[in-house]
């Protein structure tokens, strides 16, 4: 092996986020029984998804999303890409989709770098790894995705730097994420040759200024300040059957 050879990964469950604006011209203009009969049918294929989860054979998480980026995400976590496009067809198919578009989407697996291991042993054997890899969403009140990238740039170039190098700067980053245990909660989706960027960050959290705090420390370590690019943040707070049917009144 080279002195800068890749990094063994570790995946999990895939992940699909799937984000919709909903037309609220066209929902205005649907009759309450249309409207009614849309929601009906959206809360119908949600306890679906909630049933899978407490099979423990994936997990759903849904939120709005402010700005004018979205209105709503859908997260999925699922053992194969076949029951993300099962999920894709369903949802397009039913009522409430017509009255939606989808701005955006992200697919990923959830992925643990394996810059720390024990040579010899199954690291999926460990039930902590273990709940890493096959989450089940929180549902704490706020959620933020941004896809991420390690810059690949003249000197500052990731994936030519020695596999101590990168171990030494990630042990550190990661002490950075360890002083917000408890308050934030993170997947990270790898994404290499599913989609546009390296990483899908998701960060969910109860009180959403965990957000900021957490990223913008971050951008002092090394790993961020020098080989982080960023795309796009999307930010929103956590939907129940309830609040969801309220976000829907007109």
């Amino acid at each position: 092996m080279s002195a800068n050879e890749a990094l063994l990964t570790l995946e999990g469950w895939y992940t699909y986020h799937n984000f919709r604006t909903i037309n609220w011209e066209k929902w205005r203009a649907a009759s309450e029984q249309e409207r009614q009969a849309a929601l009906d049918e959206l809360n119908a294929l949600i306890r679906t998804w909630e049933a899978n989860e407490a099979e423990q054979q994936g997990s759903t998480a849904v939120y709005s999303i402010l700005g004018h980026k979205a209105d709503l995400v859908f997260m999925f976590l699922r053992p194969t890409m076949q029951e993300l496009d099962e999920i894709k067809t369903a949802f397009n198919k039913t009522r409430f989709a017509t009255y939606t578009e989808a701005p955006y989407s992200y697919v990923s697996v959830v992925e643990l770098s394996n810059y720390v291991n024990n040579p010899g042993e199954d690291p999926k054997a460990n039930p902590h790894v273990r709940d890493r890899l096959y989450p089940i969403l929180p549902k704490w009140e706020h959620i933020c995705f941004y896809p991420m990238n390690k810059k690949r740039d003249l000197q500052d170039n990731w994936y030519m730097l020695t596999m101590q190098e990168r171990q030494e700067m990630m042990r550190s980053h990661g002490m950075i994420g360890r002083k917000y245990a408890g308050k934030v909660k993170q997947i990270i989706g790898g994404s290499v040759g599913f989609d546009d960027w390296e990483w899908g960050v998701t960060l969910f959290a109860n009180d959403p200024l965990e957000f900021k705090h957490i990223v913008y420390e971050m951008r002092f370590d090394e790993v961020s300040a020098r080989f982080g690019e960023f795309g796009n943040f999307l930010v929103g707070n956590v939907l129940n059957v309830e609040s969801f049917g309220k976000m829907l009144e007109v």
